[in-house]
């Protein structure tokens, strides 16, 4: 018996050194992108996401929670920044500056460039795509799972109620959007487009006051938007929409979907 246990703890240590090798086969990520910030801080193994971007710090722009983003380091987004923290993979908005992509890949750091998402499916498949991306396929259908499950429960029942969403700027949203795509999803219909608005239409105060839906999501803090004669208006009610539920898919969906669902409830 004695003569086996340096076998055994010889076969123990193997065993050992396989997993760390396993581990260390992930790749590590810097993330420059807040929507895919969320979503990685998602499925990252402890270790794994080097940094995220600096907007998702902000928790008046973040589609992170707070003690989520506090877990992480952050990066402004420069080469040099980047090249510092020795990542395997830069993960990068589609708006990346191309002088900056290729500085990154010409110093031989692999780049993956993801961009906003159209829709739930859109978003679903992101998710996937990073999940791969960051060796967790099993975390990635965890999230999806999750999401599914969300838009499940908020489902809206009944005749769907009309909706503004009045984003920042006086704007509302385009019908190929992930919100717009939420809202339809949650028992809304879009007042903009049976009105023949399109994607970054402007909205002003005197169509809304003439011309009210039943539901005006505000989401934006300009004047118009907070006019005491919205009180006034009949047969509309006016709710505040966070603009961070509106461009960001992953987790961010979750959110959104309960949030639209309790609007939905509250307005029937």
């Amino acid at each position: 018996m004695i003569r086996l246990l340096p076998l055994a703890a010889l076969l123990l240590a193997g065993c050992g050194a396989e997993g760390d090798r396993r581990a260390s086969e992930r790749p590590t990520i810097v993330s420059l992108n807040p929507c895919t910030d969320a979503i990685l801080a998602e499925m990252a193994a402890p270790g794994q996401l080097l940094a995220i971007s600096h907007y998702s710090k902000d928790p008046r722009a973040s589609s992170m929670d707070p003690d989520d983003a506090a877990r992480f380091a952050a990066t402004g987004g420069t080469v040099e920044e980047i090249l510092a923290l020795d990542p395997d993979i830069v993960v990068a908005s589609t708006f990346i500056a191309p002088a900056t992509r290729s500085a990154l890949e010409d110093l031989g750091l692999r780049v993956e460039a993801f961009g906003n998402t159209a829709s739930v499916e859109d978003s679903l498949e992101q998710v996937r795509a990073l999940a791969e991306m960051a060796g967790d396929r099993a975390a990635g259908e965890t999230l999806v799972r999750d999401i599914e499950q969300a838009l499940e429960l908020a489902q809206g029942s009944g005749t769907p109620l009309e909706a503004a969403l009045w984003q920042p700027g006086g704007i509302v949203p385009g019908e190929a959007s992930l919100v717009s795509d939420l809202l339809r999803r949650t028992g809304f219909r879009s007042y903009s487009a049976s009105r023949g608005m399109a994607q970054a239409d402007y909205l002003s105060l005197e169509q809304v006051v003439a011309d009210p839906p039943e539901v005006l999501l505000v989401a934006g803090g300009e004047t118009g938007q907070r006019h005491p004669v919205l009180d006034e208006v009949v047969g509309m009610r006016r709710e505040s929409f966070d603009t961070r539920l509106i461009y960001c898919g992953g987790p961010t969906i979750i959110r959104a979907a309960r949030r639209l669902a309790d609007i939905r409830k509250d307005a029937s």
